[in-house]
């Protein structure tokens, strides 16, 4: 595909009435035209560097069972008191009404601005996985968005040329869970689970999210089976599929196997736990667990030997609510899944979900100490007369409510 360029120029927090105007106005503009989608942004570098480590005492804190803000470390907060003056129309119902009025007339192809420092580039699906409804899009470094932008302020026509193959499957393509185990003894029909997810995104091999998760759950085991261990519980690890479609190759694995704790299957009684990692290459520094204050206290017991790896406990949760990694498909059960909380390293500020999400970015010894700790307490969980205890039938919170609508 090659045709000139055009650069839609979009208004700051329209209405409704001034985004069906502005568009109106650009109707002749981007027939048979690559267009450009929104002003250029001037990223400013390091205002916010990344976060690397946090301080020992900052952790420690954080899992502190008398802290009553213990547990607020974790992957997916995001903190912040939100937008006060929230603007008429979200981003993603401008986003829409923009693919809506290309598709209308006859544009050739969207491009739209990293809108990152240093080349970064954050390229997800299409919004609609439906190819009626958005032209083919493209996200451009915001060097060369900017540098193609300055050009067309300039009066000089661009000229851009694309060769993009996909392929579509409207039939759907089944994708799979890898499942492996080290058969237990005396209590072998009783199952501690360990896993991370194996898919990513497209810009680069996903790396930090998730094969070293993957990776750091494979060695923990692999840990357990070269010194000799014969577990009394059976150890399964599970490297999931579709976690960056919406969690959904553990999710089917729960309904499945397990049910919920509102329609129990026989496999339910038989899990201990499910322990989970992914939040980059930082070094595991303590863990979530979905249950009571009893079950995060038999965890933080198991993880207390490695404080000097930089692991400080664990906090309980009783959240169902399905989002951010695969753990929270087991919660959403009211099973006892236990997400281990990291060092951010460089993850929400340069490889979660970039195109710099490769082998470069991991950390040896942080994966390392993960492994280890990760390791000993899927060790005390298979090892100990009782399962993992679980909240009563009385304090089991009620299943978030599906959402409706998009």
């Amino acid at each position: 595909m090659t045709a000139q360029a055009f650069q839609l120029m979009m208004p700051e927090r329209p209405t409704p009435e001034q985004l069906s105007a502005f568009l109106d106005s650009n109707k002749d503009k981007v027939k048979g035209r690559i267009v450009l989608v929104g002003k250029h942004t001037i990223v400013p570098v390091e205002i916010n560097p990344p976060a690397k480590r946090r301080p020992d005492d900052q952790v420690r804190a954080q899992y502190d069972p008398g802290n009553p803000n213990a547990g607020q470390f974790g992957r997916g907060g995001r903190g912040g008191r939100g937008d006060q003056n929230p603007p008429p129309m979200s981003n993603n119902e401008i986003a829409r009404r923009v693919d809506e009025f290309l598709v209308a007339n006859g544009a050739k192809l969207r491009v739209n601005d990293a809108a990152r420092e240093h080349g970064q580039i954050i390229a997800f699906s299409n919004r609609t996985y439906d190819l009626a409804k958005a032209v083919p899009t493209i996200v451009l470094r915001n060097e060369d968005y900017g540098r193609i932008s300055r050009i067309l302020a300039d009066g000089t026509p661009v000229e851009l040329e694309f060769d993009i193959v996909n392929k579509v499957y409207p039939e759907g393509r089944t994708a799979y869970n890898t499942v492996s185990e080290i058969p237990g003894s005396d209590k072998r029909d009783e199952v501690v689970m360990l896993g991370g997810h194996l898919d990513s995104w497209h810009s680069a091999t996903g790396a930090t999210d998730n094969a070293i998760g993957c990776a750091t759950m494979m060695e923990a085991a692999r840990i357990l089976k070269a010194i000799g261990i014969t577990p009394r519980r059976t150890i399964r690890v599970v490297l999931w599929s579709g976690e960056e479609e919406g969690i959904l190759g553990s999710q089917a694995y729960v309904k499945q196997h397990f049910g919920s704790f509102e329609n129990q299957k026989p496999e339910y009684a038989k899990l201990v736990a499910y322990l989970n990692i992914d939040s980059g290459t930082g070094r595991a520094r303590g863990a979530g667990v979905f249950g009571p204050p009893s079950a995060a206290a038999i965890v933080r017991q198991a993880l207390k030997p490695f404080e000097d790896l930089g692991v400080f406990g664990a906090s309980a949760t009783t959240s169902r609510v399905v989002g951010g990694t695969d753990s929270t498909a087991f919660n959403n059960a009211g099973l006892p899944g236990i997400g281990f909380q990291q060092d951010p390293i460089e993850y929400n500020t340069h490889t979660h979900h970039t195109n710099l999400d490769n082998y470069e970015r991991v950390i040896e010894d942080d994966v390392k100490a993960s492994a280890i700790a990760i390791a000993a307490t899927l060790y005390q969980l298979a090892m100990r007369d009782e399962m993992l205890p679980r909240l009563p039938a009385g304090e089991m919170p009620a299943p978030p409510k599906p959402a409706t609508g998009q």
